[in-house]
């Protein structure tokens, strides 16, 4: 199975976070992360949340909660050992290189990161492609649309537990328009329509 490490700035947004774990739970690749990105996504989750509005102990629960069941729901995820990779991949930015150790130890094929600028080709180890969040969803959702379609359905099914109850509708709308997944939609359209 192909397998992704997802820099944190992938993980951040919620709807696109959701999206590419449930393309993950209906078998399309296997998801991959260091312990350093969980970390800073429990802190920019909480706070996204607090900015929300939410209270500080509130968020800080939720921001808990997405962790503890992002490592119960993917397991074998969290990559370990990376850190005697840290620091020889020379990254523009050191902080980077967490990910790209963890995409080593992984057996990646790819990291699927927004901040590709951070991530020069010339870096990175042979075998492993930088893709955008935006690119990867369209690599994956052509091997197979109808199984991505039904992660989208389960996010519907899911929907409405901190938020709006959202229907597949809105949610293939807002995947293009707010992560301007474009081709990954259409495909998912068309395979709803067949």
């Amino acid at each position: 199975m192909f397998t992704a490490t997802l820099d944190t700035s992938v993980l951040w947004p919620s709807l696109q976070r959701d999206f590419l774990l449930s393309l993950a739970v209906e078998g399309a690749y296997r998801p991959t992360w260091s312990s350093v990105n969980l970390d800073e996504l429990e802190f920019h989750e909480e706070a996204k949340l607090v900015k929300r509005g939410i209270p500080v102990t509130e968020a800080a629960g939720r921001a808990a909660t997405l962790i503890a069941a992002m490592r119960r729901e993917f397991a074998d995820a969290e990559v370990e050992g990376w850190e005697p990779l840290e620091g020889t991949f020379g990254l523009p930015d050191p902080d980077d290189e967490h990910v790209v150790a963890a995409a080593v130890i992984a057996g990646a094929g790819a990291i699927v990161t927004e901040n590709l600028k951070d991530f020069p080709a010339g870096r990175i180890p042979p075998g492993i492609q930088v893709l955008s969040a935006k690119e990867f969803a369209k690599n994956t959702v052509v091997l197979n649309p109808r199984h991505a379609l039904a992660a989208v359905q389960e996010i519907a099914s899911r929907s409405g537990r901190y938020g709006a109850v959202l229907t597949v509708e809105e949610i293939l709308d807002t995947l293009r328009d707010r992560y301007d997944m474009i081709e990954a939609v259409e495909m998912m359209v068309e395979a709803a329509s067949a």
